[in-house]
């Protein structure tokens, strides 16, 4: 199962699972076959940024992923093996096609979300970014430049990053260089 598959940019129908599968893997795919279609693809792009925020930094945290996982779960109402699934594909999808698939998933996450419910991504993609104890410069930058794909206004971002600003490592003077 590939982020295109949930996103159904490659959906022909119905999936199939590969030889090469874990049995684990296509019993979680079943499972989350059964969400309604736009729920799918919601979470599948959610994950998807969240990834792109812990990956930033080049590598994805244990407490990074923890938290993406707890994020997933509780928006999509997951058990957690399934959360767990959902990021690790995300996780994979982003380290494989990132950037070129960057754009496109912020595109369908648009089609599928009112405002409200992308400022309460913002938060969750800060909450990603704050789960090591401080916000990277690169990581408050990737998160400005979702923003701005989720057609954001610039105080819509001040407003959610404002509610982060004493784990930004740039306005504390020890962190400021990282």
């Amino acid at each position: 199962m590939s982020l295109w598959d949930l996103l159904g940019f490659s959906r022909s129908g119905a999936r199939h699972a590969q030889g090469s599968e874990a049995e684990s893997l296509r019993s979680i795919s079943r499972k989350l076959d059964a969400l309604p279609e736009d729920q799918a693809r919601f979470l599948a792009a959610f994950a998807y940024l969240l990834s792109r925020v812990g990956r930033s930094d080049l590598e994805v945290s244990p407490e990074e992923a923890s938290k993406m996982e707890q994020l997933v779960q509780e928006l999509g109402d997951l058990p957690p093996e399934q959360a767990a699934l959902v990021v690790e594909v995300a996780r994979q999808q982003h380290r494989l096609f990132g950037q070129v698939d960057d754009f496109l998933v912020t595109r369908e996450l648009n089609r599928l979300v009112d405002r409200e419910q992308k400022l309460h991504i913002l938060e969750c993609l800060y909450a990603v970014a704050a789960a090591e104890g401080g916000i990277s410069a690169r990581e408050d930058q990737e998160i400005r430049q979702i923003a701005s794909e989720l057609l954001l206004d610039h105080d819509d971002f001040i407003a959610v990053r404002r509610r982060f600003r004493e784990r930004l490592n740039v306005l504390q003077p020890e962190k400021a260089s990282e």
